[in-house]
């Protein structure tokens, strides 16, 4: 995403009824065997950050300072600019862990402070501890006024493509977890329509049929996984 204006409180987003507790898991499923929680139960967000984080933070430790004047698959944003919006979201959407009120209207300039690149990476531990708090998940967002575990979809939706958009930006490859596109290609499809109406998303691109799941999902959001 490129934008994070909330999403209006009415519109129809909801997360999918597990499936009954004897439905037989799936071989495809993450969980532990023992794992009490029904076949079908979405895993926890802070569960699902702590996995897209350990990918993410490698790809901005890894961009060097020749990059960060470089386009990105974002039109308004360079490297620089892209990364100081993805310290932004990472640290606001803390804030709406803990049904706060978070602060968008200023994008510090994290790229001027010696050592960002290990800040950001602390930040984002301390995002997914903020998702992994009891009760993070549970009820409303206070600021945005969706169901809280809507609003960690879209913070690992953000952590998942601008890790994409700065790795595609300085030459590398980026996929990431399997888990992670799995918890959140049902989302990402029911808040499309909404997202596209409020210029978060851009226009869905086409793919060919064999395309990837994490293909899918970058074209969902108007991003192009082919263009160089």
């Amino acid at each position: 995403m490129t934008n994070e204006a909330p999403l209006p409180t009415d519109d129809p987003l909801r997360i999918d009824a597990p499936r009954p507790a004897d439905a037989p898991r799936p071989a495809d499923d993450p969980r532990p065997a023992d794992d009490p929680r029904p076949a079908g139960d979405p895993l926890p967000i802070g569960d699902l950050l702590r996995v897209a984080a350990a990918d993410a933070v490698p790809v901005v430790g890894g961009i060097a300072d020749a990059s960060l004047g470089a386009p990105t698959p974002c039109a308004e944003y360079d490297v620089r600019a892209l990364i100081n919006h993805f310290f932004s979201v990472v640290v606001n959407f803390q804030v709406l862990a803990a049904k706060g009120t978070p602060d968008f209207s200023e994008t510090p300039d994290r790229v001027a402070d010696a050592g960002w690149r290990e800040l950001f990476g602390a930040e984002a531990g301390k995002l997914v501890e903020a998702w992994s708090a009891p009760g993070a998940e549970e009820g409303t967002s206070g600021a945005m006024g969706l169901p809280a575990r809507t609003v960690g979809c879209m913070v690992l939706l953000d952590l998942t493509v601008h890790a994409w958009d700065l790795a595609r930006a300085t030459g590398r490859s980026f996929e990431p977890d399997p888990v992670v596109v799995a918890g959140l290609a049902d989302e990402v499809e029911r808040m499309a329509p909404m997202a596209r109406k409020m210029g978060v998303f851009g226009d869905a691109v086409g793919l060919p049929g064999d395309a990837t799941a994490f293909e899918r999902l970058l074209a969902t959001t108007g991003r192009d996984p082919h263009a160089r």
